[in-house]
């Protein structure tokens, strides 16, 4: 059998780092592999061809581990030019001694393939080639693999502990020009301690994950911290089409939460272009056929990314505006990480049916004395996803959904997830913008708006003969005009038993009543469908309220039920909720008053079995109940 021409080339490849690297002609640009597949033995030997090196510019994505090239001293020989600044290019970013290139991943390969970036040498890290002559870039694909087919000259190190991978993680001896056999253990990313804050936006992130969901993970406390949640809330059959992952990913594989089987495209697949995580992982991914590694031009598309059914993708922000900007890769004029895949995958998963682009942060920074969400974005902040591509803000203190809501809506529902210190501040330069209305009332609430404990849920059947699930929950300030589509769709009779008086409009100081609570002695909630159409938003069909008399320790309380929503059962279960809520608050009875004329609202009362006390009041022409809790 003759021996293909490969192998004979193949031996003429191999030869050591200090061989290679003086390959590399000054003023070169030269390209070094991302995350935990850096080929640290080629980065650590150019540093030390420093001495006949000038002007050569290095270019990468993340690059981790020890990066002397970066150091001081080094600054006429190399200048780095990154696509996301991690933490140890910071410092020369900052001290004008790197330079910054924004852009969104699924740019990148463009930038390479158009020769818009040209780029001279390619420093890869490979596994040992199989039988055929492929290498297998492994746990590094991104955009390592154009990087390494546009370049003139490919230096590979073959380390024998980088794991073979399914997809295009390929490349073939023949397109490489010099081997350098190496084997060290790959470099390992820790995921930090995740703090009791980085747990409460976990949890409010996961519960927007829906059965079926395919997810974007990303690396880091967020993701740990959602993956946590993930394996509480019992979803089922998600996938995943995400451009990096950690060690998180494994555990929702293994408890059966990831099965792939859903996916509407790449069914049965993970699909990602790199991984950064521990020993397990690499172990893991190492010739399993349940992943696929692929470009970035790939698994960053947004069309390919919008094609997947309820696509959620995660993402984090350093700053967000009250209009919906998010600032992602500078704190002011300092640039402190990237726009990496967020753009790509936000607008891919806003894109996709039944979808959802997530941004999480923490509500404050400093310890607590500063707000993440502000009035307007700091002094050189940069904007990496816009006000119009915006979709959901998560901090600690819930979520707010802001695509196709007005900058009003927008203002009240991130003012109502921003840390109560703040609350207060942010609603008044709201007003001197003209944001909101200037008779909006202050928030009450000192904490959260979506507490889980005061929420319900139960079937009944629709006006149309079919089920519909109602969510019962707090009333939010950016539920204003969902309570005015309430109002408008009730019948004249429902409007004069619930305010006693013939209104024709929904004045804002009625209005105001609605959401004006405090949370601790007065609650007020809302009963919730999914709006028609199968959109993300919500439509309001009861509203139920109860104010506490603290020298009685009784409290009254009110319900409204859209007209064609009346009799099913929907305004008992409203109620009910609200009694096990003051119940569990110490209130001893509700109280109601009744137009002696609102017979349905008199024979609910009855039927409750709560009632121990009613009277007529001739005077006041009104029914009072009192109904024991």
């Amino acid at each position: 059998m003759e021996v293909p021409d490969w192998i004979h080339r193949y031996k003429e490849k191999v030869t050591d780092a200090t061989t290679a690297i003086k390959k590399i002609d000054r003023g070169a640009r030269i390209f070094i592999g991302t995350g935990c597949g850096v080929p640290c033995h080629l980065v650590e030997e150019l540093a030390k061809n420093a001495n006949r090196m000038a002007d050569n510019e290095i270019v990468h994505m993340i690059i981790l581990g020890n990066t002397p090239s970066a150091d001081r001293k080094f600054q006429n020989q190399f200048r780095h030019n990154t696509f996301f600044v991690s933490d140890n290019i910071r410092e020369a970013v900052s001290e004008g001694r790197a330079d910054y290139t924004p852009a969104p991943l699924s740019d990148i390969p463009f930038f390479f393939t158009s020769g818009r970036i040209p780029l001279d040498v390619a420093l890869i890290q490979v596994s040992p080639q199989d039988q055929f002559g492929y290498c297998s870039l492994g746990i590094s694909v991104d955009i390592t693999k154009t990087a390494a087919l546009c370049s003139e000259l490919v230096i590979a190190q073959v380390n024998e502990k980088m794991p073979v991978t399914h997809g295009e993680s390929f490349i073939h001896v023949q397109d490489i020009d010099y081997l350098v056999p190496h084997t060290e253990p790959l470099l390992e990313f820790e995921t930090p301690t995740v703090s009791e804050c980085t747990k409460l936006i976990g949890k409010y992130a996961a519960r927007l994950v829906e059965n079926e969901s395919t997810i974007e993970m990303g690396i880091g406390t967020i993701a740990l911290a959602v993956t946590e949640h993930l394996l509480d809330n019992e979803v089922k059959d998600l996938g995943v089409h995400t451009e990096m992952f950690s060690d998180c990913l494994i555990d929702l594989i293994e408890a059966g939460v990831v099965t792939n089987k859903k996916k509407s495209i790449n069914k049965g697949k993970v699909i990602a272009s790199f991984a950064m995580g521990s020993q397990r992982l690499y172990k893991y991914v190492d010739s399993n056929p349940m992943f696929e590694f692929r470009e970035t031009s790939y698994v960053n598309d947004p069309w390919v990314i919008a094609q997947n059914y309820k696509m959620v993708a995660f993402n984090s922000a350093l700053e967000v505006d009250l209009t919906g900007q998010v600032c992602s890769d500078s704190i002011g004029h300092h640039f402190y990480s990237g726009i990496g895949g967020q753009v790509d995958f936000i607008r891919g998963a806003s894109r996709s049916k039944g979808g959802k682009a997530i941004i999480c942060l923490k509500s404050t920074a400093l310890n607590g004395t500063v707000s993440r969400i502000v009035p307007r974005l700091s002094e050189g902040a940069g904007v990496v996803t816009t006000r119009g591509d915006v979709d959901v803000i998560v901090t600690e203190y819930g979520y707010a959904t802001l695509r196709g809501r007005t900058i009003r809506e927008r203002v009240l529902s991130l003012i109502a997830i921003a840390h109560p210190d703040f609350r207060d501040e942010l609603l008044e330069a709201a007003k001197k913008m003209r944001y909101v209305f200037e008779d909006q009332v202050p928030f009450l609430a000192r904490g959260t708006y979506f507490p889980i404990e005061y929420e319900a849920q139960r079937e009944f059947t629709g006006p149309d003969g079919y089920p519909i699930t109602v969510k019962v929950r707090l009333i939010r300030p950016d539920d204003a005009n969902k309570i005015k589509d309430l109002f408008y769709g009730l019948s004249e009779e429902s409007i004069f038993f619930r305010f006693l008086t013939p209104l024709k409009t929904l004045r804002r100081q009625t209005l105001h009543e609605f959401y004006f609570v405090d949370q601790e002695s007065d609650i007020s909630l809302v009963a919730v469908i999914p709006e028609a159409g199968g959109s993300k938003g919500e439509k309001i069909i009861a509203a139920g309220r109860y104010l506490l008399n603290r020298i009685t320790n009784q409290a009254e309380f009110a319900l409204l039920v859209q007209d064609k929503y009346q009799n099913r059962g929907i305004g008992t279960f409203l109620l009910s909720h609200m009694m096990r809520i003051a119940k569990s608050k110490g209130v001893d009875a509700f109280i109601a008053y009744v137009h002696p004329k609102n017979v349905p609202m008199i024979d609910f009362i009855h039927k409750t079995g709560k009632l121990i006390e009613s009277k007529l009041s001739i005077e006041d022409n009104q029914y009072t109940f009192i109904l024991k809790l």
